[in-house]
């Protein structure tokens, strides 16, 4: 996929970040160009997945590129066509709602709002514990968004967090090049 911007824009479900690494080595392994973004809880907190400064270390020396990490240095995305394709890996029920109803205050959704003025595709791996509960309207009303798709997903513990959905970061290539081309990879629910 060479020639194909990828904004890799990371949020705070700190337990999938190590997750949204392996498979943002993997699309540069695949030839992408990778533009980091980050939230600004994933840029500065440090917690038990890990400390905020060696995953800003990790994803520069993967990407070979600064993370943009303001809502300022992401707004300029749109208006430059920095990016082809918009991830959201992983996107939490927090992002899932802003970007839902429009709201704009955070790098990750002006990264987002700012990329869509091109009318370019935007993919979400959501990872969030309320997604069959108080996010699931979110989540279904961003399915019926245009350029909006989604990595496929599924409960990832039923019986002690049976509103959590977590998508499979492993179907990010795959899904990432059918967006691309306007189409959602199916079945959405795996």
């Amino acid at each position: 996929m060479n020639g194909i911007t990828v904004g890799f824009a990371m949020c705070g479900s700190f337990c999938t970040i190590s997750k949204a690494i392996k498979e943002m080595k993997r699309l540069v392994g695949l030839g992408y160009e990778i533009l980091p973004i980050m939230s600004e809880n994933t840029y500065t907190k440090n917690t038990r997945f890990g400390k905020a400064a060696d995953i800003i270390g990790e994803v520069e020396e993967i990407c070979g590129k600064s993370v943009i990490h303001t809502i300022e240095d992401a707004e300029p995305i749109g208006p430059k066509g920095m990016t082809d394709i918009m991830l959201v890996a992983p996107c939490t029920g927090n992002t899932a709602a802003k970007l839902a109803n429009s709201v704009t205050d955070t790098p990750v959704t002006m990264a987002v709002k700012s990329h869509l003025r091109q009318s370019k595709p935007v993919l979400l791996a959501i990872a969030t514990n309320d997604a069959l509960g108080s996010s699931a309207q979110n989540i279904g009303k961003l399915m019926n968004t245009r350029y909006m798709y989604f990595v496929p997903f599924s409960q990832d513990d039923p019986i002690k967090k049976p509103n959590s959905l977590v998508s499979h970061f492993e179907l990010i290539p795959s899904a990432l090049e059918l967006a691309v081309s306007g189409k959602q990879i199916q079945p959405i629910l795996a």
